[in-house]
């Protein structure tokens, strides 16, 4: 397996990884300046209209976490975002996932299984447009998802989050306007059923040669972004 190199490229010269090159999906501190999610992926396709990375089971993770190394999750909501933070180690638990994103677009899109490959749903991440660099791609999460079942039918999800990080300025207004916006767009998608959700991806399976990533000493480094 091959580690992405500076510049997005992996020797085919064209600045896209190839597949089965491994990579970092990452997530910066919302009002802040680190990183606080980490995920070595592996690439399945990488080209000017669509990047699409494996997240597999049992990936070593980096995740954030209350001071006391306790569950964010598991904090009342209310408390959630203002209380002292810190990352943690940790492995992905549960079954894969297959995360693809277009270009310039303020969403990814996710797909889960269930045990036995299963399909579960789509799950549509509300975010900053990746940033490319040379070992991945770095983003910002904006709290706001929607989840998309194979019926066709879709929901709001983490509506209380959203609006409780706004309160505790996390997001600004014009930026929470901005992704409710992006939101209706991605509904939009959704329900005229467009790409990627009418691409068949459901029906992908991740090569059995590739090996699980690393994940990186350095995760948190700060790189160049070269391109997005």
């Amino acid at each position: 397996m091959k580690r992405g190199e500076t510049g997005g490229a992996t020797g085919n010269g064209t600045g896209f990884w190839t597949p089965g090159s491994q990579i970092l999906w990452r997530y910066r501190e919302n009002a802040g300046d680190g990183f606080h999610i980490a995920r070595p992926v592996t690439v399945v396709r990488d080209d000017e209209e669509l990047l699409a990375v494996w997240l597999a089971p049992g990936t070593e993770c980096v995740k954030p976490v209350l001071a006391d190394g306790s569950s964010v999750r598991e904090e009342p909501l209310e408390s959630r975002y203002t209380k002292p933070r810190s990352v943690a180690h940790g492995h992905w638990l549960g079954t894969g996932v297959l995360k693809l994103a277009r270009p310039g677009e303020p969403w990814s899109v996710w797909l889960f299984w269930e045990p036995g490959w299963e399909f579960k749903n789509w799950y549509v991440n509300l975010e900053q447009p990746l940033i490319r660099w040379g070992g991945g791609v770095d983003s910002e999460d904006y709290f706001l998802d929607i989840s998309v079942h194979p019926d066709r039918s879709w929901y709001w999800l983490d509506e209380d989050e959203f609006a409780q990080a706004q309160r505790d300025g996390l997001l600004a207004a014009e930026t929470a306007a901005t992704v409710r916006t992006a939101g209706l767009a991605a509904v939009a998608a959704v329900e005229a059923w467009q790409a990627p959700f009418s691409d068949g991806w459901q029906h992908w399976r991740p090569d059995p040669s590739w090996a699980v990533p690393s994940l990186p000493e350095d995760w948190d480094r700060t790189s160049a972004h070269v391109s997005s």
